[in-house]
């Protein structure tokens, strides 16, 4: 990666490492999306971000057999939505699972890290887009009334498309 694509890429991170919960929207057998509430384990500095998951589930299938996957992020308090298209991979990877694992996590996995069924979702950033627009209800409606007597475009916020 370039020197900007890493900006982009450390930005990008800033902006949803503390978003707990997105929707995993994965490509179903017939073409259909389907999208689910997932939580965030970890977001790398390398562009990965990491889930855990049922190894044998509807959405790991799915993303056997397309690996393709979109991640929506809101933080709503903040103004913020981003929408990260990737690719994604299964893994049962011992040393990663016991890295990220929690004891909140024993309420889908009550084996625990030992659990059959656990597997992790690796999910590789390839574009990323997001709206971050200013928190301040008070900069919304001036850049809002500024637009609506200049005739310019209103500007609420930074919108920006990134490219990995």
């Amino acid at each position: 990666m370039n020197n900007e694509q890493n900006e982009n890429l450390a930005k990008l991170i800033d902006k949803i490492k503390d978003v707990d919960f997105t929707m995993m929207t994965t490509v179903d057998d017939d073409g259909s999306l389907r999208s689910r509430p997932m939580s965030t384990q970890e977001v790398g500095k390398d562009g990965i971000i990491w889930f855990f998951t049922g190894y044998e589930s509807a959405k790991s299938h799915e993303i056997k057999n397309d690996s393709h996957v979109n991640l929506s992020y809101a933080k709503p308090s903040d103004n913020l939505y981003v929408s990260v298209s990737g690719r994604a991979s299964l893994s049962k990877d011992k040393v990663k699972i016991d890295e990220l694992w929690s004891p909140a996590l024993k309420a889908w996995f009550p084996e625990g890290k030992d659990d059959p069924n656990i597997g992790l979702i690796k999910v590789t950033i390839d574009k990323a887009e997001y709206w971050d627009s200013p928190n301040s209800a008070v900069v919304q409606l001036y850049g809002f009334v500024k637009s609506a007597i200049t005739g310019e475009p209103a500007h609420p916020g930074e919108n920006k498309k990134i490219n990995l």
